[in-house]
Parts: C-alpha cells; sequence; structure tokens
C-alpha cells in the first residue's frame, strides 16, 4: 500500500540571508551604546583602509547574496540616523552597512515538515504530470524557524523530480497590510485580554476597515488625551504588536521560488513560523487562492496564523481569531462545503475537531471530530496537512504519538457532504519511523504537513525526527479499502 522512495532533502548549512545585526544596546559608562562605539570606530577609519576592508568584504560575500551593496545600502539606513550630520563616501556607507549585517543560515539546524500541493502554473508539462510546491519547516540559529520552498514534477507514474535550487536566498520586502477588519482586530482583543474601555475608545472611532496609518492616528490622539497610563500603557502595547502581526511579504519576479524565504517578520513570530500546511482553494466560482495555517511563536507562547498568496511571490499573513483557532495544527479544507468555510483543529491539543466559518481569518463554531482509540495515538492525535477530497470521502492524513513519544502517521476518512462524520480509520499506523529515519533532533518522529493526489496515488511528503525529509507514495484504492474495512 505504501513505498518509500529513495528521496532524502537534508538542511544545507550553506544557505544563508543576509541580515541586519544591531548589536546590544547595553549603555558603558560616560561612552554610550555598543552600537554608538561602533559607529564611531567605523567612521575614524581613514579612507583608504574603508575601501581596503570594502573590498575584502565585497570579495568574500558578494557572491552570495543577490544584489548585495544595494542590500548593505538599506542596512545602512537603519542605522544612518546614529551618523553625525557630515557627507560619507558610498564606500563608508556600505562599510557602515555590512558591520551592521550578518549571515543566517536559515537551514543550519534542521529541515522537515513539509506541505506538498499543485503549483499555480501548470503549463509547459508532459500529458499526466503534475509542477509542484513544496513548503518547507527550516531551522537555524536559535532554533529559529522559517518557511522555505522546493519546486518539482510529478508524472503519471508519481515519480518525483525536484527542481534545481536557485544560488542564493532572498528574504521579502515587507509592508503593512492594505486595512484590518475591525471585528476582527477586537475580536482577537478580546482573545488577549485586552478587550477593555482602552481599546474601545481607541478602536471605536475607526472604520470597519481601517488602514495603520489611521489606527497610528487613533493611538497618537489617544496618548496626547492622557489617559491613565496603568491601563493605556499595556492596552495600547497589545494593540500595536497586534497590528504589526499582519503584514505583506514580497519577493523579486525574477528571483526563484526556492530562493525565497518567509523569515520571521511579526512580533508573535520572533522565535518562528512553524509547520506551514499550505493547500490550494478553490472557490465556488473556481477562483484559486492558496493559504497556509502556520503557528507564530515568541518564544512564550503561540499564535496561530494564516498565510494567502495566489502566485508564491506576495504573500500576506494576518493572525486566526476565535474559540476554534487556538493551539497548533490547523488545517483547512480545500474548498467551502454548505457555503462555509471548513477547518480541522487541535484545540484542546489531544483531540481532532472541525472548525466552521463564513469568514477565513474568524471560527467560533467548533465541533469534536475524533478523539485517540488506537494504542499509536492515545498520548495525541491531530492532522498532518489539508483533507484531500476523493470520491468516497475527506482523506485527513493524521499524526499520532503512543509509547515513547513515537510519532506515526495514520488516516481518517470523513463523509463528504458532512466532514464531521468519520467513515473509516485505520487500524493499525500507515507510517512508522524505521532505521534511519528513526534518527534526529527529535527522534522516533515521522512528521507531515500536506500531501497531493496525483491520479491513484498519495504523493506523501514527510519530515524524519526533524532531521530531514522523505517522500512515499501511497495507493489511495488500497488506502480508502483499508479505511472502510477498520471502521
Amino acid at each position: 500500500m505504501i513505498t518509500r522512495t529513495s528521496h532524502r532533502l537534508h538542511h544545507d548549512p550553506s544557505r544563508v540571508i543576509a541580515k541586519p545585526y544591531l548589536p546590544g544596546e547595553e549603555i558603558f559608562t560616560d561612552t554610550g551604546t555598543r552600537a554608538g562605539l561602533l559607529m564611531a570606530r567605523i567612521l575614524a577609519l581613514p579612507e583608504d583602509e574603508v575601501a581596503r576592508v570594502l573590498g575584502d568584504t565585497l570579495d568574500g560575500f558578494a557572491g552570495r547574496h543577490r544584489g548585495f551593496e544595494a542590500l548593505l545600502e538599506r542596512h545602512f539606513a537603519l542605522v544612518a540616523h546614529r551618523v553625525p550630520d557630515t557627507a560619507l563616501s558610498r564606500e563608508r556607507r556600505l562599510l557602515i552597512g555590512a558591520y551592521f549585517t550578518n549571515e543566517y543560515s536559515v537551514e543550519g539546524a534542521a529541515l522537515f515538515n513539509p506541505s506538498l500541493v499543485p503549483a499555480p502554473d501548470q503549463t509547459g508539462l508532459d500529458p499526466g504530470d503534475i509542477r509542484f510546491v513544496m513548503s518547507l519547516r527550516a531551522v537555524g540559529e536559535g532554533h529559529i524557524s522559517s518557511i522555505e520552498f522546493r519546486t518539482g514534477v510529478v508524472d503519471y507514474t508519481s515519480r518525483v523530480t525536484f527542481d534545481p535550487l536557485g544560488p542564493c536566498l532572498v528574504t521579502g520586502d515587507r509592508a503593512p497590510p492594505s486595512g484590518y477588519d475591525k471585528a476582527s482586530f477586537r475580536a482577537k482583543l478580546l482573545e488577549l485580554d485586552a478587550g477593555n474601555e482602552v481599546a474601545w475608545a481607541i478602536t471605536d472611532p475607526l472604520a470597519e476597515r481601517f488602514t495603520l496609518a489611521e489606527l497610528d492616528g487613533r493611538l497618537s490622539a489617544f496618548e496626547r488625551e492622557g489617559a491613565p497610563h496603568a491601563i493605556a500603557y499595556e492596552t495600547v502595547k497589545i494593540i500595536r504588536v497586534l497590528a504589526a502581526s499582519s503584514y505583506v511579504t514580497s519577493f523579486p519576479a525574477d528571483s526563484a521560488l526556492s530562493e525565497r524565504v518567509i523569515f520571521p517578520a511579526g512580533p508573535h513570530e520572533t522565535h518562528g513560523m512553524e509547520d506551514a500546511r499550505f493547500v490550494r482553494f478553490v472557490e465556488d466560482d473556481g477562483e484559486v487562492t492558496y493559504y497556509a495555517t502556520y503557528t507564530a511563536f515568541d518564544g512564550f507562547e503561540i499564535m496561530p496564523q494564516l498565510i494567502q498568496t495566489n502566485d508564491f511571490a506576495s504573500f500576506r499573513v494576518s493572525t486566526l481569531s476565535g474559540p476554534a483557532a487556538q493551539n497548533k495544527g490547523m488545517a483547512l479544507f480545500p474548498r467551502r462545503i454548505h457555503g462555509k468555510y471548513v477547518m480541522l483543529s487541535r484545540r484542546d491539543r489531544e483531540n481532532l475537531h472541525l472548525a466552521t466559518s463564513t469568514d477565513v481569518r474568524q471560527w467560533a463554531e467548533v465541533t469534536e471530530l475524533h478523539r485517540p482509540s488506537r494504542s499509536w495515538e492515545l498520548l495525541q492525535i491531530g492532522n498532518c496537512g489539508s483533507p484531500l477530497e476523493t470520491d468516497e470521502g475527506w482523506l485527513v492524513v493524521t499524526h499520532g504519538v503512543g509509547p515513547m513519544r513515537r510519532y506515526v502517521l495514520g488516516a481518517l476518512l470523513l463523509d463528504l457532504d458532512d466532514p464531521r462524520r468519520v467513515v473509516g480509520q485505520l487500524r493499525e499506523p500507515l507510517l512508522g519511523p524505521e532505521g534511519p529515519e528513526r534518527e534526529g533532533y527529535v527522534p522516533n518522529v515521522v512528521y507531515s504537513c500536506g500531501s497531493m493526489l496525483n491520479g491513484r496515488d498519495l504523493v506523501l511528503p514527510y519530515g524524519m525526527s526533524d532531521g530531514a525529509v522523505g517522500i512515499a507514495v501511497v495507493s489511495v484504492p488500497d488506502l480508502l479499502t483499508a479505511l472502510r474495512a477498520n471502521h
């Protein structure tokens, strides 16, 4: 029923990005901050030394990054306020930018937990071929998770071929969203325990759809009014953080998808963007949108987030709200059912739930779907990506945790018309960690964030013990037979 392929994707420490580096802001007696001291030292360098050091830097790093000199100019702009009002040569500006830049290996520690979807562009293929996009969780220094991509083709026999990787990774340009929905924004404030008179005084005058500039104007006006500090300070802080958690990140049109890295940018994701579950969503009128749910982590708390894109070049990131949008592992169905969005949820960390909504970002209606019942899933159960539509029902790949915290993959079958009904379940695991798959940063784990149907096969990418990625091919007819037989 299931065949492991020979594919292995391993983490590659040479895949680096260049990100701003700001030394600590500790203050030294009578001398200022570390950043200020560094700036003074750079400004004191003679011009010939500036030229020599910059030349060495360009020779050593320009080939590792797209538009390296323009990048250094942008990083200089971040610290330009520390420069006295004197004219600087272009070389000195670039060198300052270099001192305030560091390379970061996005997959220096691990590469795992993939999801797989058909790509937006399916032109120029042989009959029966499907071009795919694979998302991956990459982990680097400080255990910070970001989202990477691979592309390739699955042929009619389910043979998988990956495209060559682009030479340089790029991060996107971040911008605020075009607007915020007031009802969703206020609902999230309630969840964050910030639904108080201060929050309502700030947001009441705003339109039902407002911009970041309009929100900043209200916050400034409120602060000028001199509200009670003890109440206002924390509320205003939470409002600003919530607003900053929604953003748009866009990539250069001439970059390959495998070069693009969605690196944490929001305040709730300073320690990572975990386990993105991408889905190709088709509206009732045929319009296609790609969504992904992921878990934002700030080192202390998690926040469920949503990515939306049409082209994998521009990504809109926003916060999910509502009683069903709690904990990890939300996965959106690929179409509406009876006019509503439907989402798998694990709001209590142990059991599968089903949520429905008329708004893809607000989730209030939720019912329990399935409790762990097999020995290999008694600790907890969750989904391994969005459900897949078959003639016999919604196929849900699951993960279950059993003795010794061993993660295995299973499957459920849900009724097509009423996905609250479980109509099939595997008696034994579909896939478990075997041999070398058991060894890694987190041993004894197989895990997936989304698979793809290819004719009569299921192409199932999976992470192996948080250390690498493999691919398995599953016979869908055999799987459906096993699901029906064991229910």
